[in-house]
């Protein structure tokens, strides 16, 4: 008995030590271990079903969950709600226009051009229960990528929204000259060679057509086409399989949401993020979305008060914008307990902790061709995610050396890459499997190769190059610094464009800012850095205050030299900087109508760029 007794006394000891133990060294061991635990057995149960062919697309889920809970509220825009019976009734009646009228069949490619509306999915609903692949088209393409895209993915058709219709009337001949017929999702046409649908639909049948049509034998068939923004240059067509689309639905339901959320989605539809995981995620949860035709931080918090909203998608600076709108006492009156995107800067997360109140940021690192996927489910501020032991078991990725004047990974001696050490900046890369495949792009195998870096570890082996540069802290969270080619040199030391906007973030005249490195003629190898910013409305401009904090906070490499003043600063469809156009266009004052501003250390001041002042710093007369 006493034998026994000190047993199991030692056993408790021992069993207390180790959760001290695993407190202490491995703190977030379970919660990391239930999550990954929620997605493994979700990807095991997708792959037994890919291996008996029993698939359950994203479509699929939908239709069941018509069937389920038909008159719950699936979609709610403009003030108008959309059951999940409505939605699939009038998908099947375009399914049966799509067949009968528009001639379509099972692997035919249509593209799909329309803002954020109910319509948007019917449309797109539509066409998968007749099989077909599905291009998504940005809404801000302009006539020579407009083109191209149809090029690119093999699309014949194009469906184009009710408000997009009379954008396109001037393409229109371009199109038919390359057989692309166009059809409309309106009742009456300005052109006769562009077909209508509105008055197709109104006397089809809603009765399901056969489900052989939309059934697949493979996860890995393609299912939509969505396109990169191609900010510099023409959009690319990232092919997109049946396993991505049902691996980005459960990501909500991954952190957390439930059938009983009400889902805020503001961002457009032709991106991945609204479509398949606030969308799809919708689905996969039962739930309910609010869909906004577009972002508006006035109408944001009332919309998520009058609604309920209890989950929102951001993306970019969503969240900046919410900021920087007027404080009130309502700041913190509604029910939204979780926000799920990418992109939210640290020095953002903060504020807005602190004005809308304690709010779960769940960030989600991925691209939308990219073979990995990081989800921040701690809610830490400034992290992508954790390079944890689970989370290699589902991604093999990791940190190598880069040169920023080469543009390309370090390699030693035998070229191969080299890793980095944590705490250092890297590039983010991912390895290529069987079980990890990259798809890539359609219509051009050059596109795809070029996303590729190979024999990166050895001889052979392939990986997909994020383009992002990240670091790795000692509790294996990761951390975005910048993107590749937004890094720039100035003087033999690298400048993270991201870190340098954020330091500058807290200057009190400052509302938004955007860093990046533009060419000073005859110093071809460096690039100088420059800020674009608004300003706080009733503030101005000070450059005095301004001198005084970059020298406090910014070591030497790092500051400013040219300052950019903008009323607004350009952004993509998905709320992110736009850069590009900025570094086209230099600092010569000849040439930008917005104010100029050089920083002058004689006078301790940013001063305003004059032609003079430029011509002193092309001839080397004035100190960079």
């Amino acid at each position: 008995m006493t034998l026994s007794v000190g047993w199991l006394s030692a056993l408790a000891v021992g069993v207390f030590s180790a959760l001290v133990l695993q407190k202490l060294c491995f703190p977030y061991f379970w919660r990391e271990f239930f999550f990954m635990l929620k997605l493994v057995r979700f990807g095991v149960k997708l792959e037994l079903s890919d291996l008996t062919s029993s698939i359950c697309t994203v479509l699929d889920k939908f239709i069941e969950q018509a069937q389920r809970t038909p008159n719950k509220p699936f979609v709610i825009y403009d003030g108008n709600i959309h059951t999940y019976r409505d939605i699939d009734q009038r998908s099947n009646r375009l399914a049966g226009v799509f067949l009968e009228r528009v001639k379509l069949r099972k692997g035919d490619c249509v593209a799909l051009l329309m803002s954020n509306e109910p319509d948007f999915l019917c449309v797109w609903f539509g066409l998968k229960k007749v099989g077909c692949l599905v291009a998504f088209l940005n809404t801000n393409i302009k006539s020579k990528s407009l083109l191209h895209c149809f090029n690119c993915c093999g699309a014949k058709t194009l469906i184009v929204g009710s408000g997009k219709a009379s954008d396109l009337m001037e393409h229109v001949d371009s199109l038919l000259e390359d057989n692309i017929q166009v059809w409309a999702m309106t009742s009456q046409s300005e052109n006769p060679r562009v077909h209508t649908l509105l008055d197709k639909i109104q006397g089809a049948s809603d009765q399901p057509v056969p489900a052989v049509l939309r059934a697949t034998t493979s996860l890995r068939s393609p299912t939509l086409y969505i396109f990169t923004s191609g900010s510099t240059g023409l959009p690319k067509a990232a092919v997109i399989t049946h396993r991505q689309c049902l691996f980005a639905t459960v990501g909500l339901w991954a952190f957390g949401a439930t059938a009983d959320d009400v889902v805020y989605i503001a961002l457009p539809l032709y991106h991945s993020a609204a479509s398949l995981i606030g969308i799809g995620g919708t689905i996969e949860l039962g739930a309910t979305c609010i869909l906004k035709k577009k972002f508006s931080a006035s109408q944001f918090w009332n919309d998520c008060r009058k609604h309920n909203v209890t989950v929102f998608q951001y993306i970019g600076e969503l969240c900046r914008y919410l900021c920087n709108q007027p404080k009130t006492e309502m700041d913190k009156v509604h029910k939204v307990r979780l926000g799920v995107g990418n992109g939210l800067r640290p020095d953002v997360w903060r504020e807005f902790h602190r004005r809308f109140g304690d709010i779960k940021m769940c960030e989600v690192y991925g691209s939308t061709e990219g073979n990995l996927c990081l989800m921040n489910h701690f809610g830490k501020i400034g992290t992508v995610g954790r390079s944890s032991f689970f989370n290699k078991l589902l991604f093999s990725f990791d940190l190598v050396k880069y040169d920023t004047e080469k543009d390309e990974p370090v390699r030693d001696q035998y070229g191969f890459c080299q890793r980095v050490k944590r705490g250092e900046t890297g590039l983010l890369l991912s390895k290529v499997s069987t079980s990890n495949p990259f798809f890539g792009y359609a219509g051009s195998k050059q596109l795809t190769e070029k996303k590729l870096t190979r024999n990166v570890f050895r001889k052979g082996d392939a990986y997909f190059n994020t383009g992002d540069l990240m670091a790795e802290d000692q509790e294996s969270f990761m951390y975005f610094r910048d993107r590749m080619g937004d890094t720039f040199r100035w003087k033999g030391e690298n400048v993270a464009t991201t870190e340098v906007a954020e330091t500058l973030a807290p200057v009190d005249f400052i509302q938004e800012v955007n860093v990046y490195g533009v060419e000073v003629p005859g110093m071809a190898e460096h690039r100088a850095g420059m800020s674009a910013m608004t300003l706080r409305p009733g503030l101005t401009f000070d450059g005095k205050k301004l001198h005084e904090f970059v020298m406090r906070d910014l070591p030497a490499y790092a500051r400013p030299l040219f300052i950019r003043l903008q009323e607004a600063l350009e952004m993509t469809s998905t709320f992110k900087q736009q850069k590009f156009k900025l570094v086209q266009s230099g600092f010569n004052p000849s040439a930008i109508s917005d104010p100029l501003y050089v920083l002058d250390y004689l006078q301790k001041s940013y001063v305003p760029l004059t032609d003079s002042i430029y011509q002193r710093i092309l001839a080397g007369e004035h100190r960079l």
